[in-house]
């Protein structure tokens, strides 16, 4: 497959910190592409790194402060922008936006590359208008993976020649939604490919100092210490079952300080670790992940068969990435917060129960994810350069 490749093509990969999930993504294809093809000279890069500073601010602090305030209208946006008019106003609008605030963008992507890799739904619209520009178009092909497991309307734009998603049923949206079969491809999220590595429950424990004679729950709270994470904290002290817990606050220092003072009598073993590397270990030692329904936490979880109980989703897509674990028996979700320690008293009582999430979401995981995006898009550079070369033997 490689041989008809270039010594060394270009491959662009472009993802947004709105969150951490976008960037580990684009990560991971970025290890899978190094792996099988060592020449290819592939550069990973922020787009919010590349507007001007009051944008970058306003896009993710307006982002999360709507989550925390409003999380409600960010379900409405995101019904909203669900099927935008590909060639209505509001299209037109955005792409302007993007080109006054993305300048920088513009001139990378105007670069000769071989190839262009999106894990956010930002960049995918202005690379389409670059193809499309009549006075200068570029001519590399592009390439969007969805990082959530449906497929939000955003994520939709012509032309592209590849999409990988979750699931089946985000690849059967995208064809009802006109995308030809051929060009939607069923990968999964794709995430380090460490997690594709055997991990045994039993030796996870025993490196990570944890007893293996008591349940091992883990709260997360995503790259940057999002969330109700203290009220959940308290919830687990509810929890009659003897456990042991591990909380990972992630790069927010404060919060796991924070954690650190609760004064509460606590009832079980616990352990606060902040940013770790290691965290494909503690899901494989633990027996429940507490946390949100992020796409990259999520696959990551499901990669080394631990379920979930899941937390104050995001309206819109984390509420859709519920939906799906829910359905496939992978995980459960209280109504309420303070109803934790019961949900899982219950779950502990029942071992069949917990053993038979814990097999569903093993059978959900697909740590190959990023591998599979890395060899089709190898695919698609052959493809690429034999439909070149025929036209220069035609001319």
């Amino acid at each position: 497959m490689h041989d008809v490749l270039i010594a060394a093509p270009h491959i662009l990969i472009l993802s947004a910190s709105v969150g951490a999930g976008h960037m580990r993504a684009a990560e991971a294809i970025k290890s899978a592409l190094e792996q099988l093809l060592p020449d290819a000279r592939v550069a990973h890069v922020d787009v919010l790194g590349l507007t001007n500073p009051v944008f970058r601010k306003a896009y993710v602090d307006g982002y999360f402060q709507m989550v925390k305030r409003a999380p409600h209208l960010v379900g409405k946006l995101y019904d909203m922008l669900d099927n935008p008019d590909q060639k209505g106003i509001g299209k037109n609008t955005r792409v302007t936006f993007q080109r006054a605030n993305f300048k920088q963008l513009t001139r990378l992507l105007r670069e000769p590359w071989n190839l262009v890799i999106s894990t956010h739904f930002l960049p995918p619209e202005l690379v389409a208008h670059l193809r499309q520009d009549k006075r200068n178009p570029v001519a590399y092909p592009q390439v969007t993976v969805v990082t959530d497991f449906d497929v939000q309307g955003l994520w939709i734009n012509s032309p592209c020649d590849a999409y990988f998603v979750a699931v089946p049923e985000a690849r059967d949206y995208l064809i009802s939604m006109g995308i030809q079969s051929d060009c939607v491809h069923v990968s999964g999220i794709p995430i380090d490919p460490v997690f594709a590595q055997p991990k045994q429950h039993a030796d996870c424990l025993r490196k990570h100092g944890f007893r293996n004679d008591l349940p091992l729950i883990l709260q997360m709270a995503g790259g940057f210490g999002f969330g109700d994470v203290e009220e959940i904290y308290r919830s687990l002290q509810h929890i009659n079952t003897p456990v042991q817990i591990c909380v990972v606050t992630g790069k927010n220092e404060r919060l796991k300080q924070q954690l650190e003072t609760v004064s509460l009598q606590l009832r079980h073993p616990c352990r606060i670790i902040g940013f770790t590397r290691e965290i494909d270990e503690l899901m494989a030692a633990a027996d429940i992940l507490v946390s949100k329904p992020g796409g990259l936490t999520t696959s990551e979880a499901l990669a080394r068969g631990c379920p979930l109980l899941v937390v104050n989703p995001i309206p819109g897509q984390e509420e859709r990435n519920s939906d799906f674990l829910l359905q496939n028996g992978c995980a459960i979700k209280p109504f309420h917060l303070e109803t934790i320690g019961s949900e899982l008293d219950r779950l502990f009582a029942n071992p069949k129960r917990l053993q038979a999430m814990k097999e569903a979401a093993l059978c959900c995981g697909r740590p190959d994810a990023a591998r599979k995006i890395a060899v089709e898009c190898l695919k698609l550079l052959t493809h690429q350069i034999v439909e070149s070369q025929k036209e220069t033997a035609f001319i």
